[in-house]
């Protein structure tokens, strides 16, 4: 039965994030996992357990990959359901390997083992943001940003990221779940102190977030572009000229001095655009001494013994010179494919996804200086990771976001996207702008804030003034390695303390 529970926790988990936003659910579920942890656990069967939650909170959580893979991939109905279970299975490796290290070193019915449940979850979630590229979705610390602001422990996020955040939430939930048997044992001065600290930690998120880390700088008037182009018609090349049109359209009739359209808004190579369109574009734009950012593809030579090198772009036309950015984070299997010389064939007849193997930007391209700002530009899933993010976003004075969430339908993903790029606003403190194909396509403030948005699969424009800003966070300056090194730090703690007093030792001393 501790295995049906700790899947039906992490299926309940799901409700933390956009866009039910309950983000008290994933502590107290958290709490519970890891009561069932702190009883009698051991290491095997924590994993197990571990594992139970993760296949609930995958499984429930983004099994909307199955849409990519077969409705718009074309993969078979059962070869994408197996393809979905074994992604969200990969997934629960995570979680099951916090329950392993959270129960190999400490006993069973002490502190020492929550909170190496705390650490161990946290460890294991960064992992899973680095291993084979990574991917943080539905990270805990995710949960802590809402649509009209954040909670008082997301307030650390500007000082250690989204792990910190986690970390915090996740000693949170170990107080929790050490003060429900103190409650039950009639224990209420040890159930009090467990209360206290769980109520301490986000108070000192709220006193954090009081700091202003960031300097506001001029305004500038934004468009943000949604086309709704459907996803069965968007790489159709009978619909190619429809698209130019719309969206020429849409820049013609915008107001801003910055215009986004979305990811391959031109679902073509930069040559393959009429140079009527860009030239209409480039006027548009310069007329207001502006610029706008176009999502298309890009094309480079071969290098010596390989093929020509394709680029999911942003270039951008207007009164600032002509630049370009090259996306950096490839999504596996979807833009590149790993392990090309064994699954390249496999792939490549199973999946109809147009340039599945894409080549990656340089890693250290700067802001595109447009508008009159400093915009450090990122492509789809890019603003899922942190640590990718802070590299530009110190010289830079906002974010922009280019995405295209048709690829998942009306499922969570999109939703849970924009609380994502949320909280890439909160730890760098820059408004971060966001230009999609259907939704959601919306303007998040510094503070992680949304300030605006469009109805979800509907045409156009976001139209908005805000503010870039300056100024270096602590999360900018020093990434996750510090949260992530605080939680191997406290694991170590909880191991230590757990070990048994050396009584020969004692004797000696004696």
């Amino acid at each position: 039965m501790s295995v049906v529970a700790a899947f039906l926790l992490g299926a309940a988990t799901v409700f933390g994030f956009a866009p039910f936003e309950f983000s008290g659910v994933p502590l107290l579920a958290l709490a519970l996992a890891l009561l069932l942890l702190w009883q009698d656990a051991r290491p095997r069967r924590a994993a197990q357990l571990g594992f139970a939650f993760g296949l609930g909170l995958f499984g429930a959580g983004v099994s909307w990959v199955y849409v990519a893979l077969n409705t718009f991939g074309g993969m078979p109905l059962p070869l994408a359901a197996v393809a979905t279970a074994g992604f969200c299975a990969y997934l629960a490796l995570f979680p099951a390997l916090a329950g392993w290290l959270a129960t190999r070193w400490t006993p069973a019915h002490s502190w020492s083992r929550a909170l190496a449940g705390a650490a161990a979850w946290t460890l294991a979630e960064w992992a899973r943001s680095v291993v084979f590229t990574g991917f943080p979705w539905l990270s805990l610390g995710y949960a802590q940003i809402v649509r009209d602001g954040a909670t008082p422990l997301a307030g650390i996020a500007p000082v250690g990221g989204v792990f910190a955040v986690t970390l915090a939430g996740a000693l949170v939930s170990a107080a929790l779940a050490l003060a429900i048997p103190a409650v039950a044992g009639g224990a209420w001065r040890r159930a009090g102190l467990c209360v206290a600290s769980a109520l301490a930690i986000p108070l000192t998120g709220a006193l954090i977030d009081r700091a202003e880390w960031t300097r506001p700088l001029q305004s500038v008037s934004v468009s943000l572009l949604q086309g709704n182009v459907t996803q069965d018609r968007k790489f159709d090349p009978q619909f190619r000229q429809n698209t130019f049109d719309l969206y020429s359209e849409l820049v013609t009739v915008s107001r801003g001095r910055l215009i986004v359209l979305p990811e391959s808004a031109f679902p073509v190579f930069a040559d393959e655009v009429p140079d009527a369109v860009l030239l209409h574009l480039l006027r548009t734009a310069a007329a207001r001494d502006g610029d706008v950012l176009l999502g298309l593809f890009t094309v480079e030579p071969p290098l010596p013994g390989g093929g020509l090198r394709y680029y999911n772009s942003v270039l951008s036309l207007g009164a600032s010179e002509l630049q370009l950015y090259r996306k950096r984070h490839l999504v596996p299997f979807g833009e590149t494919i790993p392990a090309d010389a064994v699954l390249g064939w496999f792939i490549r007849n199973v999946l109809s996804i147009p340039l599945a193997n894409q080549s990656a930007g340089a890693p250290d391209q700067p802001p595109l200086k447009v508008a009159g700002q400093a915009v450090a530009v990122n492509i789809c899933y890019e603003d899922a990771f942190g640590a990718d993010i802070r590299t530009q976003a110190g010289a830079a004075t906002l974010l922009v976001n280019v995405t295209n969430d048709a690829w998942y339908g009306r499922s969570l993903a999109a939703l849970q996207h924009n609380q994502i790029a949320a909280m890439r606003a909160k730890e760098t403190g820059r408004t971060l702008l966001r230009a999609t194909n259907t939704g959601i396509t919306s303007a998040i403030g510094h503070d992680g804030r949304e300030l605006a948005r469009l109805p979800w699969f509907t045409g156009g424009i976001l139209e908005i003034d805000v503010v870039g800003r300056e100024g270096l966070t602590p999360y900018v300056r020093a990434g996750d390695v510090p949260a992530a090194a605080l939680a191997a730090l406290l694991l170590i703690v909880a191991a230590f303390a757990a070990r048994p007093p050396d009584r020969g030792a004692r004797g000696r001393m004696r």
